[in-house]
């Protein structure tokens, strides 16, 4: 493939990714200096077909980035009015008081939202300022300079076999240059993937930790409905040893979200994730609220929860790393998109200020130490021991130590614990099935909870299946012969969509299935194989789920 020639468009900045801190970096750009060219690339059908989140929204970002956001129509219609924390068990629940909650922690002044549809809004913004936004390319290579730096993506390929060879149809996408490029793909993009590498950005930092996150969007009972009423929960199904919980949203027009988030660095390879999801809403408070309405959509994602400590070094030669891609959600708030658009301003104000010198292609230290001092920094640094004293001591003992933590910082401004290591990968947390006994989940009941296949349906996902898989096995003897054996290969069980089986041939499990075309780019894969044996990448442009409203 190296002897393709592509056409090649030059900008300034190309940004990857039209969520909210590309679109942040991009608007920021175009504030500071409406004359530099910027476009931004994003791989869904349209801009917001990828986006999935809670979400409550802390719109510190969105005010420092657009002050007059009311004025100009945000879609930020529903602010919180009514905050809950439970504790749930098999058959009951406590709340939780509120006053035993860190300032940090008080959803006063947030809204509910539907990122997918802030980013649309962001999107046309940013296109009336003059940047230029195109949706439907997926960026599948880095472009290196002479020097090793990124100068560049390759955008827009089209219509390769399923053996990687051009087709037909082949269309070669384009190189697209910027004297900056910026990542802003998510959790675990693969090209951020590819440069936290490439240049040993993850040297100074510890591992990176994430969660697998599930969401549906119900219209329920109107009687039942109280819009602006935001509710967590902690405990069951997933007990005290696992950590994870529940958020329930309840947004406009009888619609209310409700999710689930399983942190990955569970060890019994059998416990799967999607069926907590589904048996969690069988909780008789989450049942009688849903009892009589209906699931209009379905989705997941990975979630980042390494924190702090877990930022790599985002400036790298020709390029930084931006929101998710960094890594930067405050756990215990379960917020990141504030943070994602206070790292797109910052890198954007970093980049202006180098090109006004005649710079390009360097590293941009300076977005790196305003991201660790300014407001991200501020915002993750209170937090950073709630994620490793939950993976250390379970919910029983990590809540009230990482609440005493948060309060103490609130209070002192410093931490007694210092600041906490993760320890291992998600993926090394994985033990073996001999140290653990399965799980027997309930059959879905196709009212309240349902199927996975069922599920994704209502994710719109869609992939073209002539395509090369985008997933792909470093070895593809590992599944069969080497996790299926120590782990039950948990991969039947992580992915929240069905992509992969083991199907049995003459009565034996002999054959990994990877069924690509279910896939909702959620990355759960790449984080949790225990032999880190799957490797996500960009299938071609518009390609994944169609979310709506998520």
């Amino acid at each position: 493939m190296a002897e393709i020639e592509r056409e090649t468009m030059e900008y300034d900045v190309v940004i990857v990714g039209a969520g909210p801190s590309g679109l942040s970096a991009a608007i920021r750009l175009k504030q500071i200096d409406p004359d530099l060219e910027v476009v931004v690339l994003e791989k869904g059908s349209e801009v917001g077909a990828h986006i999935l989140s809670g979400a409550v929204l802390d719109p510190s970002g969105l005010d420092r980035l657009i002050p007059d956001w009311k004025e100009k129509g945000a879609p930020l219609n529903v602010p919180v009015k009514e905050d809950n924390f439970f504790v749930f068990g098999a058959a009951g629940h406590i709340r939780l008081p509120n006053a035993m909650m860190p300032p940090l922690m008080n959803n006063h002044g947030n809204y509910i939202v539907s990122m997918g549809n802030v980013c649309r809004w962001m999107a046309e913004q940013a296109e009336e300022m003059g940047v230029e936004i195109f949706p439907g390319m997926a960026c599948s290579e880095l472009v290196f300079g002479d020097n090793g730096e990124v100068k560049g993506v390759v955008a827009g390929e089209f219509g390769l076999n399923a053996d990687g060879a051009p087709g037909d149809g082949y269309e070669p996408g384009m190189e697209l240059h910027g004297k900056y490029v910026f990542l802003s793909e998510g959790v675990r993009g693969s090209l951020s993937k590819e440069v936290i590498a490439k240049y040993n950005l993850a040297a100074n930092c510890d591992v990176p930790k994430f969660g697998i996150g599930m969401k549906e969007i119900w219209e329920v009972d109107p009687s039942k409905h109280n819009e602006g009423e935001v509710t967590h929960t902690m405990g069951w199904p997933l007990g005290w040893k696992n950590t994870g919980g529940s958020f329930v949203y309840h947004l406009d027009n009888n619609q209310v979200y409700v999710g689930y988030i399983v942190d990955l660095n569970y060890k019994n390879p059998h416990l799967f994730p999607y069926m907590e999801f589904q048996r969690f809403k069988h909780h008789p408070k989450i049942a009688a609220l849903l009892e009589g309405g209906k699931r209009v959509a379905y989705g997941a994602r990975a979630v980042t929860k390494g924190g702090f400590q877990s930022i790599p070094e985002v400036a790298f030669p020709g390029g930084v790393l931006l929101g998710c891609s960094a890594g930067l959600v405050n756990l215990p708030r379960i917020k990141g998109n504030h943070n994602a658009m206070h790292s797109g301003i910052e890198a954007a104000e970093a980049a202006v200020a180098a090109l006004k010198e005649g710079r390009s292609g360097d590293r941009l230290t300076a977005y790196d130490t305003a991201l660790r001092t300014g407001a991200v920094g501020k915002d993750l640094k209170k937090v950073r021991n709630v994620a490793p004293l939950n993976g250390r001591f379970g919910l029983l003992g990590g809540l009230p130590l990482g609440g005493f933590d948060m309060w103490f910082q609130t209070l002192f401004g410093f931490s007694l614990f210092g600041t906490l290591k993760h320890g291992k990968t998600d993926a090394e947390s994985t033990e073996t099935v001999y140290k653990h006994a399965p799980i027997d989940y309930p059959k879905p009941d196709g009212k309240l909870s349902f199927d996975r296949l069922t599920n994704v349906s209502f994710s719109m996902t869609n992939h073209e299946e002539s395509q090369p898989a985008h997933l792909r096995l470093t070895n593809p003897d590992v599944p069969v012969l080497e996790n299926l054996g120590k782990y039950a290969e948990p991969a039947q069980r992580y992915c929240p969509a069905g992509v992969y089986e083991v199907v049995k041939e003459e009565g034996k499990e002999t054959r990994f299935v990877i069924n690509f075309q279910n896939c909702v780019h959620c990355k759960t894969c790449d984080i949790k194989d225990p032999a880190q044996n799957i490797t996500w990448v960009t299938p071609q442009g518009g390609d994944g789920p169609n979310y709506p409203n998520m």
